[in-house]
């Protein structure tokens, strides 16, 4: 469903934002590690991702890459997907065909709409904050 670029970008932001909770910056040889990604891809997406404004990268000795809690509170899950894998999950055919509507539909056309609509919910309601607490409380895990 997401690209790979997309489920690394994810876990990379929540990666991230279960350091910044704790008040601290992460780096990416820490992030990769973190979510068992290659370094040299890691690096192009949170690239993209501190290109849109997602996170930020400092510089230095004691730099990193962090989200701030304020921030962590707005980003939803949605913000990420869209940045890396844009918006066709939501608009596009599920069988990635170029033209797929109510009037010519695929043959999983009626399905995949409520598959994409109670995807695009969950998505839009979830924020990275809420991913964060949930992995620094034990809640759930990014890599076993």
């Amino acid at each position: 469903m997401f690209s790979k670029a997309c489920e690394y970008g994810l876990k990379a932001m929540i990666s991230i934002a279960t350091k910044s909770a704790k008040g601290q910056r992460t780096n990416l040889k820490e992030i990769s590690a973190n979510i068992d990604s290659p370094e040299q891809f890691t690096a192009k997406i949170l690239q993209q991702l501190s290109r849109s404004k997602l996170i930020h990268s400092v510089m230095g000795a004691h730099g990193g890459f962090e989200i701030r809690e304020d921030e962590m509170r707005k980003i939803k899950l949605i913000d990420i997907v869209k940045t890396i894998d844009g918006d066709q999950l939501f608009v596009g055919c599920g069988l990635g065909l170029k033209e797929c509507n109510a009037s010519k539909p695929c043959p999983i056309h009626h399905r995949f709409i409520g598959v994409r609509n109670d995807l695009t919910k969950i998505l839009s309601e979830t924020s990275l904050v809420e991913m964060s607490n949930d992995v620094n409380g034990g809640l759930a895990f990014l890599n076993r």
